[in-house]
């Protein structure tokens, strides 16, 4: 009878945290964001697997979004991945772990 009670209150409590979990991670809308397209891996030396960031300027301090993996990013990252270039990339942001993550949903190199 224990470990049933047990059981149920940890399937509860994990029930919990999925529903409060999105509260953190509000959506801020569709953003377009514009700066310096970088892999993660090879440019910045802060991830073991490759993944497109683009690095802006607001208020005078430098901002890296993450972007996250999808089709569009994963589909762009050939043109980051051995260098730098700037581009523009729509889509909406999100916190994770105390990081910007944008959700691409197109990435152009800037003109």
């Amino acid at each position: 009878m224990k470990k049933n009670i047990r059981l149920f209150t940890s399937m509860a409590g994990l029930a919990a945290l999925f529903l409060v979990t999105p509260a953190f991670a509000v959506d801020k809308g569709e953003v377009t964001v514009t700066g310096e397209g970088k892999c993660a891996k090879c440019s910045l030396k802060e991830t073991d697997k490759c993944q497109n960031v683009i690095q802006t300027k607001e208020d005078g301090k430098t901002v890296t979004y993450y972007l996250a993996k999808n089709d569009v990013s994963n589909n762009f990252h050939d043109n980051l991945c051995k260098e730098s270039k700037q581009v523009t990339a729509t889509g909406t942001v999100k916190e994770v772990d105390g990081k910007k993550e944008l959700i691409a949903t197109k990435i152009d190199l800037a003109k």
